[in-house]
């Protein structure tokens, strides 16, 4: 694009040179002086850099005048480096430090998703004061290792065990970050929490003489505690089940969403899962169909124990889409399998959950899922199921905006991309220089992957299937801005009117039915 006055886009519109009728050609020579006149015209006048332009064609008419195309930079593939199984493994020394990307303006990268701005949110109750070492040290009370990152490079320092292999392949998926983005990442301290619940509750500081709350990385928070929520281990697989890592369940999820349309599916709410974990569930169980009621619902427990034995046949992720609604309920708090029964285009039925993840804020009620209540389960769902089938076009609306928000919202480069801002806004946090503490082990995806043993090689083959093959050629999406309060207040009022309205809806259907 050419930069200057109207008058002078129109200049370039005039011929710059027109012979005369019966004149001879101009040469050659004449063309050339008058190119390289008009050139550094153009150039003085119009401030072209003409690092980025070039002249592209010379007629008896015009100039033309187009941009550099971009050497595009090669997409480079860096292998794990393993040693032989009798030696130790060690990381390598030759992966970038550093690696440029195609386009160097920050300022022309898209603009990542909205739930990123929860980001600020969670940072908010440090944001006046920084993040102390004392700060960081007080987490150690729940944590479950110390992640570090200095140079580019990682180090974690264990405090106790995590439930299965939460811990391994959260630290892996920092790990690929570290690969995606090297040398992009700034040297600092976490705490990380593998257990369920939030722990940190906003009401102990408090007051002219609380302190200053520690920073603790978990998967969920809830409206009560301070917790910063993480992406959970399960994006890079749960070995444990045989849950792929999440690339591959999207792609799998996908094609079971086209194996049958929504309108041919049972008309009925879906849910399989451990009932044992949390009395929420339980509850649940009572809606199920049985000779004296038909909730509307399909209700089916989930031994897993048993699967591990018949080889997880009866619980591929990929082949429950075959409800038009399915169920989202929480166990002992949130619970990764949201993800799982978002992404398919059935619509989700959210039984009132206490607890969120990180990119659950952004998603609204009667547009991306239904509200369902907590206090009176079967009868709230029976209203969701006859509303959706009553609603045929507006349900299969929900759905596939929910499914839309998992493929192309939730993403892996949009994880990463998470990760990567929420790491870099702590970092500017810090108000003391991170340091590699004692007993602390250097990781890298080589020592955690090359000799990964257990799980019959579930374990290894998920590490290998999320393995980042090397740096990112693009940069980082751009993080939106903190919301106005005006903004964030607009937000969640909308939320809280979608749910009264299915209230009153739900409300109103019992009324009349009691009626006839």
């Amino acid at each position: 694009m050419l930069h200057g006055s109207g008058l002078a886009r129109h200049f370039l519109e005039i011929p710059l040179w027109r012979p005369p009728l019966k004149r001879k050609p101009v040469t050659t020579a004449t063309l050339l002086v008058l190119t390289v006149f008009l050139v550094a015209a153009f150039t003085s006048s119009l401030w072209i850099d003409t690092s980025r332009f070039f002249i592209e064609n010379l007629t008896n008419k015009t100039i033309i005048i187009s941009e550099k195309p971009k050497i595009p930079i090669k997409k480079i593939e860096i292998p794990l480096i393993c040693t032989s199984e009798n030696q130790t493994q060690t990381c390598p020394t030759n992966y970038p430090k550093t690696f440029q990307t195609e386009d160097l303006d920050p300022s022309s990268n898209p603009v990542c998703p909205d739930y990123f701005r929860w980001i600020h949110e969670d940072l908010l109750p440090w944001k006046s004061s920084g993040i102390t070492r004392d700060m960081v040290e007080r987490a150690n009370r729940t944590a479950t290792f110390r992640l570090i990152i200095i140079g580019g490079k990682a180090y974690v320092e264990n405090y106790r065990k995590a439930i299965q292999t939460r811990d391994v392949f959260t630290i892996w998926g920092i790990l690929q970050l570290l690969r995606k983005y090297p040398g992009r990442l700034p040297d600092l301290e976490i705490m990380f929490d593998t257990e369920d619940r939030p722990v940190i509750k906003s009401s102990d500081y408090h007051g002219p003489n609380a302190t200053g709350p520690p920073p603790l990385f978990r998967y969920c928070g809830d409206k009560e505690t301070l917790d910063m929520v993480f992406p959970d281990w399960s994006f890079w697989g749960w070995a444990e089940i045989n849950i792929k890592p999440w690339d591959s369940i999207l792609k799998d999820i996908k094609q079971g969403n086209n194996q049958s349309k929504w309108i041919d599916r049972e008309p009925y709410a879906y849910w399989k899962g451990n009932p044992f974990v949390a009395d929420n569930r339980q509850d649940l169980l009572k809606c199920n169909v049985s000779d004296q009621q038909d909730w509307n619902a399909r209700l089916f427990i989930q031994d897993w124990i048993l699967e591990g034995q018949q080889g997880f046949k009866q619980s591929n992720i990929a082949d429950q889409c075959t409800y038009r609604y399915k169920i989202y309920v929480e166990g002992y708090a949130w619970s990764v399998s949201e993800k799982y029964i978002l992404a398919c285009d059935s619509v989700t039925l959210i039984v009132q959950p206490q607890f969120y993840d990180f990119f659950m804020r952004s998603m609204q009620p009667v547009e991306h899922y239904w509200p369902v209540r907590n206090d009176d389960k079967c009868k709230s769902l029976k209203f969701a199921v006859d509303w959706g089938n009553n609603h045929k076009k507006k349900a299969q609306e929900i759905g596939k905006a929910a499914s839309s928000f998992m493929q192309e919202q939730l993403k892996m480069d949009y994880i990463y991309d998470y990760m990567y801002h929420l790491l870099n806004e702590y970092g500017k946090l810090l108000k003391f220089e991170p340091r590699i503490p004692e007993g602390a082990v250097e990781l890298c995806s080589e020592v955690m992957a090359c000799h990964a043993e257990g799980l019959e090689g579930r374990k290894k083959k998920f590490m290998m299937e999320s393995l980042v093959k090397g740096p990112s050629i693009t940069n980082p999406c751009t993080i939106p801005p903190p919301y106005e309060p005006k903004a964030l207040a607009a937000f969640v009022r909308r939320k809280i009117n979608s749910i009264m309205q299915v209230k009153k809806w739900e409300k109103g259907y019992w009324e009349s039915l009691n009626k006839q």
